[in-house]
Parts: structure tokens; C-alpha cells; sequence
């Protein structure tokens, strides 16, 4: 992707003006939280927060990663840079399941902690804590969709790579724009009801609203699971629930609960209209996935193939040119034929190695 050098220019101007010097030297940042962080003069080792976190700084500095939240999968391997697949895992500071601490932190020596995610204050709080207790500047980036371009224009410039963050800012505003006019003028009846099946059973699914599942409203989907507004996140449904909200369309990414489904060996599930017609798709999930874990920029192509299958006709998209382009950019990786046939397998709802229709 080709980048305007006069925005480049003009970015990294206004960004002077959110980044002045402080007397020591160091770079005074106002995080997206309101935080006001002294930054180091040069980041070279960074503690990525969590899974979020993780994604956004291999895109934008594989160089400077301490390690994962977790370790690399073997089916993850070929989709990430060898220079960075067997670094050890160091657990999260936050996310579901933390599993890191202040000791850990302290002995990776980061130049700088990113958290990439939610800006609420509980994460503020978090972000505090740990900062005055180890010493280590920590900044919280806003890791929403309609915030996406501006946080890696942000970080970009924090992490020493504005370029990049440009780079990557545009062809996200590129993609938002695409989805804008694409979308536009679909009254939300002609929007099929989605319905996001998380975990073995498909029973976990996300609310309207939270971060993990606006992904569905973002692409032109309605998410069946509403609470009109009341509270956001996860949550455990009954079989009854599914039943009643009968979706059209289920998308997972678990392998086992899609295989279960697609038989339609489960008599719950074999009464979904979505099952019956063929309408459970499994989303892509190597390195990360395409819809969620972690919820953070790697749900950009997802948001592409998302608006592909609700509304197919308004936002055409070629999943193999568009995927091999992603990595490329993002990834940092050429992904040969078998390597996305596999990452594809089931995406567009038929066998693998069945013959598209593209």
C-alpha cells in the first residue's frame, strides 16, 4: 500500500503537538484514557498487556516483543514471523483470565507496557497500579472499532514507527469507507439476525454492544443476543434462548462445535433456521482470530468476510486476494496456496476443497 508522504508529514506534525518534550527529555503522552505517561526516548523492548495488546504491537513492532500472553500454537506458526513464533510465553496483566504479575513484569525489563482494549477504569486503575509499582511507563490505547485508525496513528508515533501507524490507519479507513457505502440504506429488517456461538457448546456468546461481539453490527448484522442496552460482555445461554431467537445465520469459531452442528446430530441445534439452511460458518483463527481472541485489530479482515456473508451483493470480496493481502500488510507474511487453503476451510460455508464461487 502506497503512503500519501504529505499526510505522513502532516501527521507526524500534529502529533509533535500531543507528544511535547518534557524537560528531562523524556516524551510527555496523553493516553487514551486521559493518562498523562512519560514516555522513554527509545522503546526497544515492550510488555504487551494482554492478547489485544499482543496483535497490535507484533503489527506494528515484531521487533520489540517480549514475549506472548501465551505461546504459539503449532496451526499459528506459519502465519507469523520466525523471528518471533518461539518467544516465551508471559502471561497477561489483564483480560479474562490474567495470568501475569508486577515480578514478571519486572523481569522481562520492558522500555514501556501497551494495553490495547477498554479504557474504563477499572484498566485505568490497573494501568496505574502497575505503572507506580514498577516504574515502567503504561499506556492504555482505546481498542474499539470506531476508534481503530486513530489509536494506530497513536501508537504508531509512541512505538517510533509513524509510518506504520499511518500505513495501517489508512487502509483501515479505507475499509471503514467501503463498509459505509456499502451498507448504506439497509434498514435494519433486511439485516440477517446473527447469532455468535463461543466455546464447545455454543452456548457463550457476546451482547449487543460489547467489544466482542461489535463486530456483527459493524459488518450489517443485527446480534440476536440484545439486551437493549442494559449491561455488555459475555454471557451463558439456555438451548431454550437459542431456539427462541432463532437466528439465520451462526458464525463460531470452534471446530468441534461446528462439525456437531453442520451434522445436525444435536436435536437443539437441528431446529435453528440457520442450521437448516446451511448457514454456520467457521471463522478463520490463525495467528489470531477473525472475529475475536483477542478482540483487537486482527478483526479487521473479519469485519471484511462478516459483510461479505450478511450482504454479499453490496460488499463483494475475494477471500483469497483479500486475505493474502491482509497478512501481507499486517502479518508481515506471503501466505502460499496450501497455507490458505487451510486457514479458509469452511470460511465461505462449503467443504474444503470444494470449488468456490468467486
Amino acid at each position: 500500500m502506497k503512503v500519501d508522504r504529505r499526510q505522513v508529514t502532516l501527521g507526524a506534525a500534529a502529533a509533535a503537538l500531543l507528544f511535547p518534550r518534557s524537560a528531562a527529555g523524556q516524551e510527555v503522552f496523553t493516553d487514551s484514557s486521559g493518562r498523562t505517561v512519560l514516555l522513554p526516548g527509545g522503546v526497544r523492548r515492550i510488555f504487551a498487556s494482554g492478547g489485544p495488546a499482543a496483535v497490535v504491537v507484533y503489527v506494528l513492532r515484531p521487533d520489540a516483543m517480549i514475549g506472548w500472553p501465551r505461546a504459539i500454537r503449532p496451526e499459528e506458526r506459519p502465519y507469523l514471523l520466525p523471528e518471533v513464533r518461539d518467544l516465551p510465553e508471559v502471561g497477561m496483566l489483564s483480560g479474562r483470565g490474567d495470568t501475569a504479575n508486577v515480578e514478571v513484569v519486572l523481569r522481562s525489563r520492558p522500555d514501556l507496557i501497551v494495553d490495547f482494549g477498554s479504557v474504563r477504569p477499572t484498566y485505568v486503575s490497573l494501568a496505574d497500579t502497575v505503572q507506580s509499582r514498577t516504574g515502567i511507563p503504561y499506556v492504555l490505547i482505546d481498542g474499539r472499532f470506531e476508534a481503530t485508525a486513530a489509536s494506530l496513528r497513536m501508537l504508531g508515533r509512541v512505538l517510533g514507527v509513524p509510518e506504520r501507524g499511518e500505513a495501517l490507519a489508512r487502509y483501515t479507513e479505507d475499509l471503514f469507507g467501503r463498509l459505509d457505502r456499502g451498507l448504506s440504506g439497509i434498514a435494519d429488517d433486511q439485516r440477517p439476525r446473527v447469532y455468535l456461538a463461543r466455546g464447545p457448546t455454543g452456548l457463550e456468546t457476546g451482547l449487543k454492544g460489547s467489544i466482542n461481539t461489535e463486530i456483527l453490527e459493524r459488518a450489517g448484522g443485527r446480534n440476536v443476543a440484545d439486551a437493549g442496552g442494559q449491561r455488555r460482555g459475555i454471557v451463558n445461554v439456555s438451548p431454550e434462548q437459542v431456539l427462541v431467537w432463532n437466528p439465520d445465520i451462526i458464525v463460531t469459531w470452534d471446530r468441534n462445535f461446528h462439525a456437531r452442528v453442520r451434522a445436525q446430530t444435536d436435536p437443539l441445534w437441528a431446529s435453528v433456521q440457520a442450521v437448516q439452511e446451511g448457514r454456520v460458518y467457521l471463522a478463520p483463527t490463525a495467528p489470531f482470530g477473525w472475529i475475536d481472541r483477542p478482540p483487537s485489530i486482527n478483526r479487521l479482515i473479519g469485519l471484511a468476510w462478516l459483510a461479505n456473508l450478511f450482504h454479499g451483493d453490496r460488499f463483494p470480496f475475494d477471500f483469497r486476494q483479500e486475505t493474502r493481502k491482509f497478512y501481507k500488510l499486517f502479518y508481515h507474511v506471503d501466505v502460499n496456496e496450501a497455507e490458505l487453503d487451510t486457514l479458509l476451510a469452511w470460511a465461505d460455508g462449503r467443504p474444503p476443497g470444494a470449488p468456490s464461487a468467486q
